[in-house]
């Protein structure tokens, strides 16, 4: 097909090049403008960007989208593939492609539509997760299901390892699911807006974790913010990002919620409102992310010592 590309981050990396080992033919790649980023903050492309460079694709990056009609009536796609782009598509750019925009979305639809999927099937304790094939329209997300695939969320995943095997899904997904529309294979399935929920943008504020919360939920909430915002909690007046868990305990203690109550090579036990967690991977303010082994190399953290709002350091420490 002669299709128009258009994406973002690196999640729809894994598409773009499936697309291409598959033959067809991306006109132009639609991107967001480069923003700052790192310490220097500094202009950088997005990875999608970098792809299309690799390949010498022809690069767009308009502020806004709306204004390129002219241009995308002359390229007659076939198809405008959508992952994550970051810009709402207008209907006067929704109309011009002849099978129309398809998205590949992290979630099978109609659960969690929005901007932040991965994450928040973790944090609602989802057992099962997928990426759906969607025709656009004009709504968030809501438009007919050209097909979908199904994986479980294992209970060590993070929204990182979630995040690559969903990209991975998605692109082979997009291939088979473009060829049957070629054929004329497809049926749109309407989505079943009774089942709709949203998922909304993570942000910073979210990080902090409440330990008097049960194990349970810490233990998602902690898989669910990596790699962003990464949860974290106080300790000796200054910040510790929580990186990695241990697989849940929900054994009980004696402690009150936010109490060392373990600290060995095997990960900080820490009393949650029911049950523990056992932080694996962590980070001390202003340092580098450590094996909870290494940590306690350079770092003592006394049991009974508390961690969080109420952070209460033993006197022995």
């Amino acid at each position: 097909m002669n299709l128009i590309f258009a994406g973002t981050p690196i999640f729809a990396v894994p598409a773009l090049e499936a697309l291409l080992r598959a033959g067809h033919h991306i006109r132009a790649v639609y991107t967001q403008p480069d923003r700052p980023a790192g310490r220097g903050r500094k202009l950088a492309a997005s990875p999608v960007k970098q792809c299309a460079q690799t390949h010498g694709i022809e690069i767009r990056q308009p502020e806004k989208i709306s204004g390129e009609e002219k241009i995308l009536h002359a390229d007659a796609p076939d198809a405008m593939i959508v992952i994550a782009y970051g810009l709402l598509l207008p209907p006067s750019i929704l109309a011009i492609p002849r099978h129309g925009c398809i998205n590949v979305h992290a979630s099978l639809l109609p659960r969690w539509r929005g901007a932040a999927p991965i994450p928040r099937a973790i944090e609602a304790g989802d057992t099962e997760t997928g990426v759906s094939i969607m025709q656009m329209e004009a709504g968030l997300d809501t438009g007919p299901v050209l097909a979908e695939a199904r994986i479980p969320i294992h209970a060590t995943d993070t929204a990182q390892t979630l995040h690559d095997r969903l990209a991975q899904l998605g692109a082979e997904t997009l291939i088979s699911t473009l060829d049957q529309l070629a054929r004329g294979g497809v049926t749109p399935q309407p989505q079943d807006n009774a089942g709709a929920c949203y998922a909304k943008k993570l942000s910073k504020e979210e990080s902090h974790l409440d330990w008097t919360q049960p194990a349970a939920v810490l233990h998602r909430k902690l898989r669910a913010l990596n790699p962003w915002p990464v949860a974290s909690t106080h300790w000796r007046g200054k910040t510790l990002r929580l990186w990695e868990v241990a697989p849940l305990d929900t054994r009980g203690g004696a402690g009150a919620p936010g109490t060392i109550v373990q600290a060995d090579a095997a990960g900080i036990r820490v009393q949650a409102g029911n049950g523990m967690l056992t932080i694996t991977r962590l980070q001390a303010e202003g340092g580098k992310i450590l094996a909870a082994a290494d940590f306690l190399n350079g770092h003592k953290p006394a049991i009974g010592d508390r961690l969080g709002d109420a952070a209460q350091s033993s006197p022995n420490r």
